[in-house]
């Protein structure tokens, strides 16, 4: 991969791995040294990507981990308060949406946050993830299971 095509690719990338960032990391400063330590390392590293394809879920896949050693260091909690306000959607009901999604258990959340938000495709947070593909269709499936849940229980309270 050239220089040139990586830094098309990645700067094509940038906001969907500040987003992701943000579904682990509270803090902005954290999510901000993330990206930059995933750019770094995707560039350093690109020689062992095997198919340009695969390009994206690759990064992501570094991101994923790099905001994870971040946790493991102590530097922050693993839970996020809110999208970045250019993503954050103006209506009441997407935002409760949105908080009702960070709420939810990681393993729920990286996959709904990836397929509807960032939309990538089952087999890719598969190969993101590092699990199978059924099991990230039955994590959306019950995730939206458990959003669905929730959101009738505040229609019969309300």
């Amino acid at each position: 991969m050239t220089k040139e095509d990586f830094t098309v690719q990645i700067l094509d990338m940038e906001k969907t791995l500040y987003h992701i960032a943000c579904g682990i990391l509270r803090s902005e400063a954290d999510r901000e040294d993330a990206v930059a330590e995933c750019i770094c390392k995707a560039w350093e590293k690109r020689d062992s990507l095997k198919s340009d394809a695969a390009f994206k879920a690759w990064v992501t896949r570094i991101l994923i981990n790099e905001c994870y050693d971040i946790c493991r260091r102590g530097q922050r909690l693993v839970v996020l308060d809110e999208l970045p306000e250019n993503a954050a959607p103006e209506n009441t009901e997407a935002r409760e949406l949105r908080q009702l999604i960070m709420e939810m258990d990681e393993i729920y959340r990286m996959p709904i946050l990836l397929f509807y938000v960032e939309g990538f495709s089952i087999r890719e947070i598969s190969r993101i993830l590092q699990i199978p593909e059924g099991t990230v269709k039955s994590r959306l499936y019950a995730g939206r299971a458990k959003l669905r849940n929730v959101l009738q229980e505040e229609e019969v309270s309300v």
